[in-house]
């Protein structure tokens, strides 16, 4: 093996060797074992969140795979609408080429193919660098053809059950992209606006309490006012309880409106006066229906003010003869330039009260870029609440299991007060709606126009149009765990991987994705006797990952990790550049650029896969949110050296030597040998535990643990004494047990590390005695069994000895004694057992804690003047004698206990001085505590190791 380990040297082509050898395929053997990839959009690029995942995933599709499962992870990615036709649309602007509108659909959809051949695979050899052991031959997109038909068969079979329907409603709408768009796809903002004040004359010649002649609302959107239908106060409110049912004159329209009551509105805040608008504000549409008010909409799909008003009952149909009347003054304005023109005009009139600042949250299109508008639009939608019942009744009986287990009451939140899904985009990417309209505006449903015509005995001369609009890319992706294993065909993949085992996601799409799944597998996928199908037994929901400081990383923020960075390193110029570019420059690239600087001046070097697996491992707790931390990283790129070193000693000292493995071999154990095997199989137990109750940080700290600490500090020691002066049949043994225990290590480790365990264990392996002609690789060699104990004193009797030599060792460094100076060690109080314990394993003794003699001391005998530890019962004794300078020991420690008063002197200044605790981040205060407790525990063990130099 080389020196040095090498990540980059071993990497990529090792990938390549698995994939093209077929290993990420499903075996075909044992029972079936299934995750669904949370498929990535076609035009990403891999994040943290996505290598985080990921190697979840992989870490638990390698485990079942080596523990004999039939393991699937199947792969795809999702065509994702709107980021894909922007993409496409902003290559088209760029290379000067004709728009969206002049190509027209096909041709437009032909281009976005072509750029999806070229360009859209980004991610997946990505992927392919983390270590991903999908099987690429399944790959699946969810516009191809059998996801297609699987979303086309979906869509006719709910609108023939009646789940499926077309109605005006209020949805999220983006006026730049002109569409509607989900939830998840707004970002709120927080934004310093204004908050207007506006006087709404009484009708009738009423008053209010005061004696007032109107009624003041305040709004953050005065555009909107052109459409009020009513204002709302308490019903308790005594200010306003003799206006129940009176009405008001809206200003600018002439409109009259009532006066309503509804516990919907706080008496407290403002003038306890709330206009209400339910054609443009989400609140207001859940009131006004209420009130059996109608829905006046103001403004076209480009949010400009219309000419005329268009007037709906609140289930969407048209209100014949309703007043449509806007003032002509508006019409066509933008929505914000209006808002300053009605401003203006308030004012003129004198209804302006007051203006305030105010800071609200801004809905924003985390694609446009634009503020999103709530806006009455014909939309189709899913009835989903009778698919709720069925949904939530899963998790409720267990069928489903979230973990951790709080996340269940996030989804029966949603579940339990879910509204109808709108699962129409106005787009062109995507899959298209399967309806057809006649010139009468008739509309009929079918999975094609010819099915449609014989379904409804339409004539050829019945001219239909099929409808313009695709369907929400998650509603595609809610069909993933069925459609992606052939369904609507009842296919063998089907009927062997569903229902699929875990769902590894994030907690922010548990409605939007998690629950849809399981509303539409359920509904579509029934066992032969008729019962309903789960998509996946547990839900594993994964936290956020988020900066050093907490911070959620954000392009816009510029503290963005990229992966692959911390796989292959980054220059600091190139760090620097790649966060600030597509960036305007100014202050805030500036400041991005200066703390990238600062945060890595030497930017970031090489640290391989495995040791940013096992780092995103480490971090996989029960947690939300999970911070990064370089310093991690660094120590697991450490504990990757330290596998790769220890491998190295095993192989010199038994790649060309007699390791016992004929069977016919004289072989003998040393207790360190034995104590290892128990040991062993102990850590592959607790590790098994882990990774079987989905507690990921706790099975990197099993491995850690077991490799750094018990096989590499410990088990590698306590061989030389046996390899360099044991018999032939001891060597033999500890030959055997070294390269067996560390092949076994390696089997356990491979999931969270499957590069350097395959490299390492080719070598390993068959000096190991496995033919690696015949057994090819560590992926499909079986992962670790824990077996019955067979040496059932060997542990306690080498923990044992370990306190003792760490004992002495602690002896040593109390006392500034070179670790090449032997020592004598007088045993006291030794019963039967430590007796035993000391004489049967002295050679190991003396040569892990350097003793040049053991002997015992009676109960009464008092020894010469020792430093001591103590065991248990048992005194380990040191005689000083000629081994320190007592006075010169004493004065070094005064003059360390000296600087380290002076430090905490320092420190607890620092926290006592109020600019300073006021002003500082926490983290820094924290950093200047965690110093202070540092130095107070640094005094409090000098103190002592003074008081037993001055004892001798």
């Amino acid at each position: 093996m080389d020196k040095t380990y090498s990540p980059q040297a071993i990497e990529e082509s090792m990938y390549q060797t698995w994939e093209t050898a077929g290993y990420f395929k499903p075996s075909g053997q044992g029972d079936a074992y299934c995750i669904m990839i949370p498929p990535p959009n076609v035009t990403g690029s891999l994040h943290m969140g996505h290598a985080f995942q990921h190697t979840i995933m992989d870490i638990l599709t390698r485990y079942k795979r080596m523990d004999g499962y039939n393991a699937l992870w199947q792969v795809g990615s999702d065509h994702a609408g709107i980021a894909t036709q922007m993409v496409v649309e902003r290559k088209l602007a760029n290379e000067g080429g004709p728009t969206r509108h002049e190509l027209g659909r096909d041709a437009f959809i032909d281009k976005i193919w072509q750029w999806k051949e070229q360009s859209g695979g980004t991610i997946t050899q990505q992927m392919r660098r983390l270590g991903d052991s999908v099987d690429w031959d399944r790959e699946r997109f969810t516009m191809d053809d059998g996801l297609s038909d699987a979303v086309q068969e979906v869509f006719v079979r709910l609108f023939e059950d009646d789940l499926i329907y077309r109605g005006k409603r209020l949805v999220n709408w983006d006026p730049k992209l002109k569409t509607a768009i989900s939830d998840l796809e707004v970002e709120n903002i927080d934004a310093q606006g204004k908050l207007w004040h506006l006087r709404y004359p009484l009708a009738d010649g009423q008053t209010t309490a005061e004696g007032n002649g109107y009624l003041i609302v305040a709004t953050t959107r005065p555009e909107t006012m052109l459409g009020d239908v009513c204002v709302a106060v308490h019903p308790d409110d005594a200010r306003y309880k003799d206006l129940h049912g009176k009405f008001i004159t809206l200003p600018l329209v002439g409109r009259r409106i009532p006066i309503i009551a509804d516990d919907y509105v706080d008496p407290e805040f403002g003038t306890g006066c709330v206009k209400i608008t339910p054609a443009h504000d989400f609140n207001d549409y859940e009131v006004g229906k209420k009130h059996g008010m109608p829905m006046i909409n103001v403004l076209n799909a480009d949010a400009q003010i219309l000419a005329e008003a268009e007037v709906y009952t609140s289930t969407g149909e048209v209100i014949a003869n309703a007043d449509t009347q806007l003032p002509s003054e508006f019409a066509g304005m933008d929505r914000f330039d209006a808002r300053q023109a009605i401003v203006v005009a308030f004012e003129e009139k004198g209804l302006l009260h007051a203006i305030e600042n105010h800071t609200n949250k801004v809905p924003m299109g985390d694609r446009s870029g634009v503020v999103i508008e709530p806006f009455l639009t014909d939309q189709w939608y899913v009835r989903v609440a009778p698919m709720a019942k069925e949904a939530t009744a899963a998790v409720e009986d267990g069928r489903i299991e979230f973990v951790p287990k709080q996340y269940e009451n996030m989804y029966f939140a949603w579940m339990r007060d879910i509204q109808d899904w709108c699962i129409s985009r106005q787009l062109w990417w995507g899959h298209r709606i399967p309806a057809w309209y006649d010139d009468e505006g008739k509309v009929y449903v079918g999975r094609t126009e010819a099915e449609v015509r014989s379904k409804h005995q339409l004539a050829d001369s019945v001219t239909l149009r099929q409808d313009d609009d695709v369907l929400d890319t998650w509603f595609s992706s809610a069909l993933w765990t069925f459609s992606t294993l052939g369904w609507p065909q009842n296919t063998d993949d089907l009927k062997t991987f569903h229902p699929t085992d875990v769902l590894v996601t994030g907690f922010d799409i548990i409605f939007f994705w998690v629950a849809r799944m399981i509303m539409m597998t359920m509904h579509f996928i029934k066992d032969p006797d008729g019962t309903p199908q789960v998509p996946f037994k547990k839900v594993y929901v994964t936290g956020l990952i988020r900066d050093e400081e907490g911070n959620k990383m954000s392009k816009s923020k510029g503290n963005v990790l990229d992966p692959l960075d911390m796989i292959d390193g980054i220059s600091a110029d190139e760090l620097v550049a790649k966060r600030t570019a597509n960036m305007m420059q100014g202050k805030l690239a500036d400041k991005i650029a200066k703390r990238t600087r600062k945060e890595f001046p030497e930017g970031i070097t090489p640290h391989g896969t495995d040791a940013l697996r096992f780092t995103l491992t480490a971090l996989a707790s029960t947690g939300r949110d999970i911070n990064w931390d370089m310093k991690r990283l660094e120590g697991y790129r450490n504990f990757c050296n330290k596998l790769w070193n220890a491998s190295r000693y095993v192989l010199m000292n038994t790649e060309t030597l007699d390791c016992g493995l004929d069977t016919d071999a004289e072989i003998e154990l040393s207790l360190a040998d034995r104590w290892i095997i128990e040991r062993t199989n102990q850590a592959v137990a607790d590790f098994r535990k882990a990774l079987e109750q989905y507690r990921f940080d706790q099975a990197a700290s099993i491995a850690y643990e077991f490799t750094w600490n018990q096989f590499c500090d410990w088990y590698l020691e306590l061989t030389k004494p046996v390899l360099f002066n044991g018999s032939p049949a001891q060597q033999r043994g500890t030959r055997r047990t070294l390269v067996q225990t560390l092949e076994k290590l390696l089997r356990m480790l491979h999931p969270i590390l499957p590069y350097m365990t395959e490299a390492i264990w080719q070598r390993v392996a068959p000096v190991a005695g496995i033919d690696t002609q015949v057994r090819k690789s560590i992926m499909v060699e079986p992962f670790p069994l824990v077996t019955e104990q067979q040496y059932p004193t060997a542990l306690a009797d080498l923990e044992w000895l370990k306190e003792v030599i760490v004992g002495i060792r602690n002896i040593r460094g109390e006392m500034d004694i070179s670790p090449n100076k032997a020592l004598a060690l007088l045993i006291k109080h030794a019963d039967e057992t430590a007796e035993r314990r000391l004489t049967d394993n002295a050679t190991f003794l003396k040569a892990l804690a350097k003793l040049e003699s053991i002997e015992f001391l009676a109960a009464d005998e008092e020894g010469p003047a020792s430093a001591t530890a103590l065991v248990g019962k048992l005194e380990l004794h040191i005689p000083m004698a000629g081994l320190i300078d007592k006075d010169a020991e004493l004065a070094r420690l005064d003059k360390a206990i000296d600087k380290a008063r002076g430090e905490i002197q320092r420190v607890e200044g620092k926290l006592s001085n109020e600019s300073f605790v006021s002003k500082a981040p926490a983290a820094v205060i924290d950093k200047e505590r965690a110093k202070l407790a540092e130095q107070e525990e640094a005094l409090t063990t000098l103190t002592q190791q003074r008081a037993k130099i001055a004892a001798l």
